[in-house]
């Protein structure tokens, strides 16, 4: 499995669940802590999403050939 995959398939997911969290955490108004910290929860896993988004693609194997 490659690191494009792996991203593909697992950080760019965890990272969109991080900034779901980020959210839920910004607007519930139970715990001063998770309220406090709602913005960076969200823009840590929107860095997160640019970088596992911006992975380049593995280069296809015709190209590989020539």
């Amino acid at each position: 499995m490659t690191f494009r995959e792996i991203s593909a398939r697992y950080l760019e997911p965890a990272s969109i669940a991080f900034m779901i969290g980020g959210i839920v955490a910004l607007c519930q108004p139970w715990h001063l802590g998770l309220h406090s910290w709602g913005v960076t929860i969200i823009l840590v896993g929107l860095v997160g999403f640019n970088i596992a988004a911006h992975v380049p693609k593995p280069a296809p194997a015709a190209a590989k050939d020539h």
